[in-house]
Parts: structure tokens; C-alpha cells; sequence
């Protein structure tokens, strides 16, 4: 959410900022807030005055009453009791104001950085910068669940069993490498000097509202039934809204957070849900890193964060590489974002594993998570996210660039003390 004072003073830039990510159908809001914000700001005048009348005819009763002026008393009375209800009108006018305000922000895209490339779709992403020699083989390389499958690592007919397309079961080695990877993307962040937590996997609506848009929660969350929850379709909404409504400090900044969680996703939309393959699921797990900064230093993080993702990969020998999300192919709440890509053999093309993102004070403006900076000025903090690690989505990027002709996986070095000292998994 922006700030409402810089759209009440650059209509236009705002205008245009809704042009360049192509939702025209929301530029009437524009017009609309400033409207409803100009009466709501009468409003509060008015009842502003009101109050101070109020104040000082209360001042005049208690001398008049001194003065042994009763009937004068009386008849100010009944004037402050007229102020009361006028006032009472005004309170609710002006509450009811504000919330058409909010529900308005709530749906007007954040600003974009002027780096992130105009574009109508992710087919309009810009490659940045590409790590390592993508390679393929002389061997043809099966479907990753085939691999799996010859190693008998995954059994995806009984999870349809069990829960329906969308979910699996990983086994044996293929489940340790699951968690190897998570374990190991864990110390890595931690030698990067984040700090690690498991945080909820379940989060209240005011902090679903505080972190997304309207749109990705309708896409994304599961709804606890009878309940203010929501399963997290990612660890960063949970890792963000542990400072919703508090007073971070400046001298204590940047937090930078790593976080390992279970994520559920209703996958709804155009994508759907695969009925083999384990890249689009409902549910996977996730190693994830967010920070806390003040605006000056976000972009800075922001470099820092995609680059841990892509020195993971390369440590494991996957080729990448990071693509900048064009204006159309941003969430609303998003200043700029790049996916980092991994490179797949058997499709000779890249394919997306992870993606950092700058949201500027959109989500601590939401969420009023304010920093104390010097002489105790207050500001709304800057937050970003990016992703370490997901599996089972990386394991597809792992086990097609480590596959040998005999159909056996090798194990990087990084990996083998997670895996038990194993340095190849064999059918």
C-alpha cells in the first residue's frame, strides 16, 4: 500500500505507475480516494472544530457554576450535549470514510522501481546474468518422477490415494536428499550470519492482508474452517508478521531472518496442478530468507539475497541464472523481483526455483511496523524476501544435473555429510 499523502499530492505518477503494470481498470481509484479522502478530511475538520468548541464551553460551565450562574450553565449544557450528537455523527461519518479509503489503497499497486523493464507478462522478463555452463548430456535424460521412481523414491499413486493430485510421497534416499538439501541450505544461511527459525505455519487474516494482495490470497491461501487462519503458501508472510504493530529500533537494523516452513497452496489459475510431476504441488517445504532494513539500504539487500541463492546452487554445480520481472509480472505489493532459474537438461531450458523481491514499506505500511530512528522520528521500515531453497522443485534441477547414464545420482560434496557420507545414490 502506498502512502496515501504521496498520492494525494502525484496523482499522475501513480496514474502511470497502474498504466505500466497494465491494470487500467484500476485507474478510476485514483479519482475515487481523492474524493472520498477530500470529504473525509472536511469530516475531521469539522468534528476537529467541534471538539474544541466542546472543550471550551466545558471550561465556560465550570466557571459560570462557580459564579452561581446556573441558568447560563444549563443552557451551555444543553449546547455541548448538541455538539456530543453532531460530533457522534462525524466520528462515524469519518470512520466510515477511512475505511472506503483503505479498501481502495488496498487494491492500488505499490510504485516500481525505475530499473524494472515495462512489460505486459512474465514473457516480457528480462535475462540478467547466467552461472555456470549449462551442459547436456549424451544420454537422454527421463521425467524427473521417472528418475525418482527407478530409485524408488517416490510414490505418487498413493498420495492420490490419500489426498488427490497435487500431493506425494518421497521415500528412502530421495526423501533424505529432501531433507539434506533443506538442511544444508539451513547452515548455509546461518554461515551467512541470518539468524534461523521455525516460525507458524498458520497465520491470521489481518497479517494474510498485511503481507499479499487481495488476488494472490484468493490464488494461493487454504482457509481453516471456522476459524481466523490461514495455512502459509510461504514462510515469509509468517517471518514478516512477527512485527506486525511494533517499533523496531533503528540501531538494531537490518534483521535478516532464515526460516524453515511446510507450505500449502491451492495452485488455483492457469498453472494448475501436475498430475505426474512434483514442480506444481499443493504442498512442499522451504527454506526462506526475509530482512528487516531501513529504505536506504533495501536495494542493497536486495542484491544480497538473490545472490545467496544463486551461490547455493552453484555449490551443488547447478548452472542458473536470474531473470528481472517485468512492470506486469509484478505483485502488487512488489518494487522489483527477480526470479533465480535453474538449468534443466532434459528441457535444454531454464526453469524457476526461487524469487527475491524488494516490497518497499508496502507491507510494513500495512502491517504499521515503524522504525525509531534518531530524536525518536518515526518511518515505516523496508522488508524483502527471497527464497534459499524448495524442494521438491530443486530436486528436479539436482537429479537431472547430477544424473549418470546407469541412472544413478551423484552427490556433491556440500551435500555428502547430510546424506551420511554417500557420494552417489543408485537404482
Amino acid at each position: 500500500m502506498i502512502d496515501l499523502k504521496f498520492l494525494r499530492e502525484n496523482p499522475d505518477v501513480v496514474r502511470q505507475n497502474i498504466r505500466n503494470k497494465f491494470q487500467d481498470q484500476k485507474l478510476p481509484l485514483v479519482d475515487e480516494v481523492i474524493s472520498i479522502d477530500t470529504d473525509r478530511r472536511t469530516t475531521q475538520g469539522e468534528a476537529d472544530e467541534l471538539r474544541n468548541k466542546r472543550n471550551q464551553m466545558s471550561k465556560q460551565i465550570g466557571a459560570l457554576m462557580g459564579q452561581g450562574k446556573k441558568e447560563e450553565a444549563e443552557e451551555i449544557k444543553k449546547q455541548v450535549a448538541e455538539f456530543g450528537d453532531r460530533l457522534a455523527e462525524l466520528e462515524k461519518k469519518q470512520a466510515e470514510l477511512e475505511a472506503e479509503v483503505t479498501k481502495r489503497m488496498m487494491l492500488i499497486p505499490n510504485i516500481i522501481d525505475p530499473s524494472v523493464p515495462i512489460g505486459k507478462d512474465d514473457s516480457c522478463n528480462v535475462e540478467l546474468e547466467r552461472f555456470g555452463e549449462p551442459a547436456v548430456p549424451d544420454f537422454e535424460i527421463p521425467y524427473h518422477t521417472d528418475i525418482m521412481e527407478k530409485l524408488h523414491g517416490i510414490d505418487l499413486d498413493a498420495a492420490r490415494r490419500v489426498a488427490g493430485n497435487g500431493f506425494y510421497y518421497l521415500m528412502g534416499d530421495i526423501a533424505r536428499l529432501h531433507s539434506a538439501v533443506i538442511s544444508y541450505a539451513r547452515d548455509f544461511m546461518i554461515d551467512r550470519g541470518f539468524t534461523y527459525c521455525v516460525p507458524p505455519f498458520m497465520i491470521r487474516s489481518d497479517v494474510v492482508t498485511g503481507v499479499m494482495s487481495f488476488a494472490e490470497m484468493d490464488a494461493m491461501m487454504y482457509k481453516i474452517e471456522g476459524e481466523d487462519l490461514y495455512l502459509i503458501g510461504t514462510s515469509e508472510h509468517s517471518m514478516i508478521g512477527k512485527y506486525i504493530d511494533t517499533m523496531v529500533q533503528e540501531d538494531t537494523l537490518p534483521h535478516t531472518l532464515t526460516s524453515y516452513s511446510p507450505c500449502f497452496r491451492k495452485e488455483k489459475g492457469a498453472h494448475g496442478i501436475e498430475e505426474r510431476g512434483v514442480y506444481r504441488i499443493h504442498q512442499f517445504e522451504k527454506q526462506e530468507m526475509i530482512v528487516i532494513c531501513k529504505p536506504e539500504d533495501s536495494m542493497t539487500w536486495y542484491d544480497k539475497l538473490w545472490k545467496n541463492t544463486v551461490d547455493l546452487f552453484r555449490s551443488m554445480d547447478i548452472p542458473v541464472r536470474t531473470l528481472e520481472c517485468c512492470s506486469g509480472d509484478l505483485a502488487d505489493l512488489k518494487v522489483k523481483s527477480c526470479d533465480v532459474e535453474a538449468w534443466s537438461p532434459r528441457q535444454k531450458k531454464y526453469f524457476e526455483v526461487g524469487s527475491c523481491s524488494n516490497l518497499g514499506d508496502a507491507q510494513a505500511r500495512r502491517l504499521r511496523i515503524r522504525v525509531v530512528g534518531e530524536g525518536g522520528k518515526k518511518y515505516f521500515a523496508h522488508t524483502l524476501n527471497n527464497t534459499v531453497v524448495a524442494p521438491p522443485r530443486m530436486l528436479i534441477a539436482f537429479l537431472e544435473n547430477n544424473l549418470n547414464a546407469d541412472g544413478s545420482v551423484n552427490i556433491p560434496k556440500v551435500l555428502q555429510p547430510y546424506m551420511g557420507g554417500k557420494t552417489v545414490i543408485t537404482p
